[in-house]
């Protein structure tokens, strides 16, 4: 694990970011991941806009102003308690009421499925279902938003195993990833990889012992990733598949 040495770097096509690959140390045996876990928010769907509405409702509606929306792009992908309480400097007491107010426009309102599909996202799921290797999602949302968004979009079907975040033993990521690999019963860690659009995912599978794949086409950044020590830095979804 760890930060690793730039092996290529190069424009893939016209109108991408440049693509960065970090390797790895060489393992003992060559064998390629089995079990890929991937985030939702950000890197499996733009979840953006519902989530940046939502949070707008509700600072609104907790007396705040939001004079630049795009500052809210933050919020896509770390738990709720922490966006409300740690970012926005909220009381636990708020806390608690803004999250019930960003629900309510989240699910009452229509925002969790103001939601897109990646690009390049369906091939990925497919083709690696086609090589006879695992996908799960590993997620800080709930359920009940996880499922929507999921069976909305007929994603589920690609998926063994669904991981969400909860109130009790699912608060943070690292527990989420642990909780999809002990469903697995995955002993070999090597054999796992986490894909995710934020340093929170990255920061998770290094602390859990597993590799990771930062996505530049969510709603991180090359220096966020290189920062948390992601072992590759990809432009787009099909890129994903040649690191398997």
């Amino acid at each position: 694990m760890g930060t690793y040495p730039i092996v290529r770097k190069f424009v893939l096509t016209e109108g991408y970011v440049p693509i960065v690959t970090m390797s790895p140390p060489k393992r003992k045996n060559t064998m390629h991941y089995t079990h890929i876990l991937f985030d939702l928010d950000g890197t499996l769907t733009d979840s953006g806009p519902g989530i940046m509405n939502g949070f707008e409702y509700a600072i609104t509606k907790m007396g705040g102003t939001v004079e630049d929306k795009s500052q809210l792009k933050r919020f896509v992908g770390p738990p709720l308690e922490e966006s409300f309480g740690t970012m926005l400097g909220y009381s636990p007491e708020d806390t608690v009421k803004a999250i019930a107010t960003y629900r309510e426009y989240y699910f009452q309102m229509g925002g969790v499925l103001e939601n897109e599909v990646y690009p390049g996202v369906v091939k990925l799921l497919e083709d690696i279902k086609v090589m006879g290797l695992h996908s799960a999602v590993a997620t800080s949302k709930f359920e009940k938003g996880t499922m929507i968004v999921l069976d909305h979009f007929d994603l589920t079907r690609y998926f063994d195993v669904i991981g969400c975040g909860n109130d009790t033993d699912r608060k943070a990521k690292k527990d989420i990833i642990r909780y999809v690999i002990n469903a697995y019963g995955i002993t070999d860690l090597s054999k796992v990889l986490m894909v995710g659009d934020r340093h929170y995912d990255i920061d998770a599978a290094r602390e859990i012992g597993i590799d990771s794949v930062g996505v530049l086409y969510g709603y991180g950044n090359e220096e966020e990733f290189k920062k948390a020590g992601a072992t590759y830095i990809v432009a787009r979804p099909e890129d994903i598949i040649n690191l398997l």
